[in-house]
Order: structure tokens, then C-alpha cells, then sequence
């Protein structure tokens, strides 16, 4: 703090002196005479101009993380998934965590879900959600702030944990043989360019019938009108949802275990998945955002995927709280929905996460010292990827080591499919756990009957993970 101080006491000098705003010749001499251009500067030059700051600035004796894969408290693998070029982490890894449960009601070893079925539903949900906003706001100027988020973000194929309990619990959910993937689904970004244009388009024109003095009635009239077209656009894509079905599990060597049983897909979601509880009711959302104070319940507006599910809600937590309640699920065999920054610091290659395996400052000749809160609060982080928190290794006595999660980008990714995090790096860069009730203290579960705090949807922290 005295060296900043200082630094102003100076900078406040030479301003007095000139007034400078912009860069003069002045200035830009100034600038010239701190680069020295020495041997070292010329050193320097020659190595960042000419590779990866990535690649160059790793420390190979550093990154030993993945290289010890052991982990005291460690849950099953269930098998790897492969989101491909679609931002739908976020459903991965709901289903990711539901399957560990339903496996074990199904007596096999490995299961999937459809992730399309329930994706169908969540765009023709965010949708409604979208034109429902624009009805909403239609006597607010277009130049209104919630207008204009609202015009960015007409729909998208992230989301979070939410989103994963309120379209379970209303569609249900189906074996992925059932309804597979289609290339659109495996890559949804031109399908989803072409869906936002058309909901721009509706919403135009549902503010123009608003000015035109067209009441409630009429303007959701239209709404449902136009959602055919949104409708027709995702069967396109994705193909009409399965409404029923026969299935029964087998076995290794592909026989079946039981008689085929026709299911809907919630009765398939309640008969396997009733020992994961109610998704809605028995979870909640821990965050560490040093941002904000802790011990406070936080609600973001209009985040969520469905207008009649519930907005993204959660309890800010120190991180040594927030932390142990993670072991505790894990040493019960609960995995849970993490979310992190996960770019940051990353060696895809090895599959490590660890903030002392990159030397940045030593290569750029510069210091890099926001903490946490800073960097939520300049948007140089937030959370921005879902995985599966599946392992921890303690020590003897019992404070974490490192981190692994379950990721969905194949199994060829990371270390065979996972990231190994150290404990530094999830202190830094992870941001919320989705945890059953149970694992919480009642102290910190009482915390929960405030009432939550609302914050706009264009909070700077919050940010759909792909």
C-alpha cells in the first residue's frame, strides 16, 4: 500500500505539472525511456514474440500434479462423456452426478443419459423465458438496461445447476440410446445464431404490437403463435422429444436383466434416480465469491431456463466453510456439480490445474496481483465451466491436498478424461458446489432462510458455464 501511495504522491505531481490526458510526445518519450533495451530485454523480446506465453512460461519441475493420480477419498468412475462442440457442461454434469445414483439402482456398471432430450426442452424453455421478458418490459425503452440484456442474451446452450434440477423434475429424463445426438446437438452454435435472430425478430415485433395498443391477451396470443416456428427450428435440429418408451438395463454381455417396461420420461427419472432426492428441494448452491459478503443468501435475477422454474439461488461461503462440506459428500460417496474458471492455468495436456506450474511474471517482467475478489470485480474471472467433484486427497489431518473432477470433454482429454486441481488452484478458481442438504451444518443450513438478496441478471461474477 505505501508503494502505491508513494507512486500517487508522485503521479499526482507530474499531472498538477502538465494535465496530461492524452499521449503527447512527451508521454511517449516517457514511456520509450522505461525500456531499457538491454541484453535481457533483448532476451526477452525474442522468446515471447516468437511462441506460446503458454507454453513458454510452464515450469515442467513444477507440474508434477498429475503425475500422482492417488486420492484418499475417491468415488467410482462411471464412464467419461463427451459434450463435443456444444456448451452443455452444465447438463453433463447433472446427469453425470444423477447417473453414479442410478447405476446403482440399475445393478450395472455403465449408463448414460440423453442429453439431447432434456436440451430440446431447455432451449424451447429459454425461449419462453426470453419472449416472456420482452412482454414483460414492453413499456420500458429499448434502450432500458434490462431490455438490452435481454436482447444480448436471448438464449443460449449454457446454463447451471438450476436449470438441471427444474427441467428434470419437470421433463424427466431418458436412456441416451433412447434418443441419440445429432450433429446439431454435438455442435450447436449455427443452430443457436439462427434461433437468437429469430427471437429478435419476434421480439421486435412484439414491442411494436405493445406500442400499438395491443393488450396482454393478444401479445401472448402472438407469443405462442411464433413459438411454432422455435419449435419446428428445434425438431429440426434435434428432433421431436421422446414422449414413451421401452427399456430395461443389461448386462455386460448385452442381455437383458429384466423384462422391457414401458416408461414416460419421468416415470423413468422417479423409478431410478428417487435416491438423489428432490433435485429442486434437497440441494443447495454454495458459492465462494469474495466479492460479496459471506453468510448471505444471493438470488440472480431472470437467471434461470424455465419461467415457471426458479431463480439461480445460493449461500456465499468462506472457502474454509464451503470446503469441508465438499469432503463431507465425498467420504459419503456423493459427487456433486462444481464449477470453476477452469481456463485459467490449465495443462489440458496432462489434465493438471496448478497455479505454480506458470511463470508469467518472470516472462512478461511484470507481477500479476489481483486476488479473487479483484478479479470477479475487473471480470478477469468467473465461472465459467461445469464438471463432477468425485475425489480429494487429505492429509493426516485431514485438510485437502488436491482435487479431481470428472470433466465432459472425452476421454481423451486431460488425464484420461479427468483434472487433477491442487488445493491452491481450487481456493482461487473454483466458485460453487452443488451439495444435498444433508452434508451441511445447521448452522450454515439456518443461514439459509434469509431472504436472498437480488441481484441483476448482468451481475459481473455470473456467467452461464459451457
Amino acid at each position: 500500500m505505501k508503494k502505491i501511495l508513494s507512486f500517487l504522491a508522485a503521479g499526482a505531481i507530474a499531472l498538477a505539472a502538465s494535465a496530461q490526458e492524452t499521449i503527447t510526445p512527451e508521454v511517449l518519450s516517457t514511456l520509450k525511456q522505461s525500456y531499457e533495451g538491454n541484453a535481457a530485454d533483448r532476451a526477452r523480446q525474442s522468446v515471447v514474440s516468437n511462441g506460446s506465453f503458454r507454453k513458454l512460461a510452464m515450469r515442467p519441475e513444477v507440474n508434477t500434479t498429475g503425475e500422482n493420480t492417488y486420492f484418499s477419498v475417491d468415488i467410482r468412475n462411471t464412464g467419461i462423456t463427451d459434450q463435443q462442440s456444444s456448451g452443455r457442461c452444465w447438463m453433463f454434469t447433472g446427469m453425470n452426478v444423477l447417473r453414479n445414483k442410478a447405476m446403482k439402482k440399475m445393478g450395472i456398471t455403465g449408463f448414460q443419459f440423453s442429453q439431447i432430450h432434456l436440451f430440446f426442452y431447455d432451449q424451447l424453455e429459454k425461449a419462453n423465458l426470453f419472449l416472456q421478458g420482452i412482454i414483460d418490459t414492453r413499456s420500458e425503452s429499448i434502450d432500458h438496461q434490462k431490455v438490452q440484456w435481454l436482447m444480448q442474451n436471448p438464449l443460449s446452450d449454457g446454463g447451471t445447476y438450476t436449470g438441471v434440477a427444474d427441467l428434470v423434475s419437470k421433463y424427466g429424463l431418458v436412456p441416451a440410446e433412447v434418443q441419440e445426438e445429432t450433429w446439431a446437438s454435438n455442435n450447436t452454435s449455427e443452430i443457436d445464431g439462427h434461433l437468437k435472430r429469430k427471437l429478435r425478430e419476434i421480439a421486435i415485433n412484439l414491442r411494436e404490437l405493445a406500442q400499438a395498443g395491443k393488450g396482454e391477451a393478444e401479445l401472448q396470443a402472438y407469443k405462442v403463435e411464433q413459438m411454432k416456428t422455435i419449435y419446428q427450428m428445434l425438431v429440426l435440429a434435434y428432433g421431436e422429444p421422446v414422449q414413451e418408451f421401452l427399456w430395461a438395463p443389461r448386462g455386460k454381455d448385452g442381455k437383458l436383466l429384466s423384462e422391457l417396461k414401458k416408461y414416460t420420461p419421468l416415470e423413468f427419472y422417479h423409478e431410478y434416480c428417487a435416491e438423489a432426492g428432490d433435485l429442486q428441494k434437497d440441494y443447495v448452491m454454495l458459492m465462494n465469491d469474495p466479492s460479496r459478503p459471506y453468510n448471505k443468501v444471493y438470488e440472480i435475477d431472470m437467471d434461470r431456463h424455465t419461467h415457471d422454474g426458479h431463480n439461480w439461488l445460493y449461500l456465499n461461503l468462506d472457502i474454509k466453510d464451503l470446503a469441508p462440506i465438499a469432503i463431507a459428500s465425498l467420504k459419503d460417496s456423493t459427487q456433486m456439480y462444481f464449477s470453476c474458471d477452469v481456463g485459467k492455468f490449465l495443462d489440458s495436456k496432462k489434465g493438471v490445474l496448478d497455479i505454480q506450474a506458470w511463470d508469467y511474471n518472470s516472462l512478461l517482467g511484470t507481477t500479476f496481483g489481483m486476488n479473487k475478489k479483484q478479479r470477479i470485480q475487473t471480470r478477469d474471472s468467473g465461472s465459467s465451466h461445469a464438471m463432477t467433484l468425485m475425489a480429494v486427497d487429505l492429509d493426516e489431518q485431514g485438510n485437502p491436498i488436491k482435487w479431481k473432477v470428472e470433466n465432459s470433454w472425452g476421454a481423451s482429454s486431460g488425464h484420461n478424461g479427468y483434472l487433477i486441481m491442487t488445493n491452491e488452484w481450487f481456493n482461487e478458481y473454483m466458485f460453487r458446489v452443488v451439495v444435498n442438504k444433508k452434508y451441511m451444518p445447521k448452522k450454515l443450513m439456518k443461514l439459509m432462510e434469509q431472504k436472498p438478496i437480488l441481484l441483476p441478471a448482468w451481475d459481473p461474477m455470473f456467467m452461464e458455464e459451457k
